[in-house]
């Protein structure tokens, strides 16, 4: 059971709070009296943390226009240019996020270092979260975000994505945890020494056996494995390796949107074992069966003044409900993949439509209990679950010296 406030209601503490920012800035959303579900989406969403994902804005802001990884300049009490800012985030009543302190995996980030540029990143979300005390607070666990969420601030997680940030390194794994990361994405769009991406060439039928070992440290730190941009046979194998909940930090159902980012039905069908989940994702490709095949289709070969299809908001809706009927209503959540999307969905455009979500679910007949599982219950079981499985595996077993060399024969 989540924590409850005591004394100020969470509702008072943000009206507080957005009395601060500029009405100008606050989108504007229907009045909750003249729609009853979106008053229960408000309801929900005011004693139960929304906790997102995914969010780019740490890479956001390192390739801003005006100013490169200027924290200060890239300024959240004004509007953005982006998706994220400090009166959006109020409109739509986030209460923790994942912050994605993405790296690219191409060469020319290779050439500068990962772990460096994995390190400079770590950096600008920490900075981001210290700049503004009186609106995000740091978080390194689920109790973390629960207690910021108890005083009207939005708990700020960071999550890697990619494992080519650790250079084929346990040592380097564990010093990203002891920096605040919290969950890795185990691949990102490049396939690595030991692992498949979804959409890099298959090398490994999975994981490498030093892949396994990543998998089996992670449990151990209590850092939870993402699996979003991994093949499916390196989603198979962790949910075998893995004694804690794996998440898929945004990603949507294979079987509403072919896209092999995607999660298959198969792979669904196996998360309640684990006690894993799906964070549903906002990105149109992912979303959409039209966008895909639009995406795949050579502009050379579209009709002439075709316009291309949008994702909408109830698509994103079929996507998690798709995930209640096969996984169940405890393996699913949000992960919108603001900031590091161009294209958006009608209806979600950026983080101040998360309430819109939550109405469109209630009109389908999703009860309170449902959306508070949906909004952060469910992610927050599954974090603790990692953290105490965390304190048994540390319990037992010292730090892994494993190399990628020992055990998969490569020296690198």
């Amino acid at each position: 059971m989540l924590c409850r406030f005591v004394g100020r209601s969470r509702l008072a503490v943000l009206l507080s709070l957005g009395a601060t920012l500029s009405s100008a800035q606050a989108p504007r959303s229907p009045a909750p009296a003249s729609d009853p579900h979106l008053a229960k989406a408000l309801k929900v969403l005011a004693s139960t943390p929304l906790i997102d994902g995914h969010n780019d804005l740490p890479w956001a802001i390192r390739e801003s226009q005006s100013a490169p990884s200027d924290v200060e300049a890239y300024d959240l009490r004004q509007r953005t240019a982006g998706h994220t800012d400090l009166a959006r985030l109020a409109a739509g009543k986030l209460g923790g996020q994942f912050w994605s302190v993405y790296i690219p995996g191409d060469t020319s980030i290779a050439r500068q270092g990962y772990a460096k540029v994995q390190l400079e990143q770590i950096d600008i979300a920490r900075r981001v979260m210290a700049r503004y005390p009186e609106r995000l607070a740091f978080a390194s666990s689920a109790a973390d975000l629960r207690a910021a969420f108890q005083r009207g601030r939005i708990g700020g997680v960071l999550g890697m994505e990619g494992g080519h940030a650790i250079e084929n390194s346990l040592g380097a794994l564990r010093a990203f945890y002891d920096l605040g990361a919290r969950y890795m994405t185990l691949t990102h769009n490049q396939t690595l020494d030991w692992a498949d991406a979804a959409t890099g060439v298959p090398r490994h039928g999975g994981l490498t056996a030093f892949g396994k070992e990543v998998v089996r440290e992670m449990n151990r730190l209590g850092m939870l494995v993402d699996l979003s941009h991994v093949a499916p046979s390196v989603m198979s194998q962790a949910l075998e390796v893995s004694e804690a909940p794996v998440i898929f930090s945004h990603s949507n159902a294979r079987a509403l949107a072919d896209h092999p980012r995607n999660v298959p039905d198969s792979i669904l069908r196996r998360l309640p074992k684990n006690g894993g989940l799906v964070m549903v994702t906002f990105v149109p490709g992912f979303t959409s069966q039209a966008v895909v095949e639009w995406n795949r289709t050579p502009a050379a070969q579209r009709p002439a003044g075709a316009v291309a299809p949008r994702a909408t908001l109830t698509q994103v809706a079929d996507h998690i409900e798709h995930i209640r009927k096969v996984a169940g209503i405890d393996h699913v959540g949000i992960g919108g993949d603001f900031d590091g999307i161009t294209d958006v969905v009608q209806g979600l455009e950026d983080v101040s439509t998360y309430p819109a979500l939550f109405a469109e679910l209630s009109r389908r007949g999703w009860s309170e209990g449902d959306l508070r599982k949906l909004a952060g219950e469910n992610i927050l079981r599954a974090f603790t679950q990692a953290e105490q499985v965390a304190v048994r595996l540390r319990a037992a077993r010292a730090p892994s010296t494993k190399t990628i060399a020992e055990l998969d024969g490569l020296r690198r």
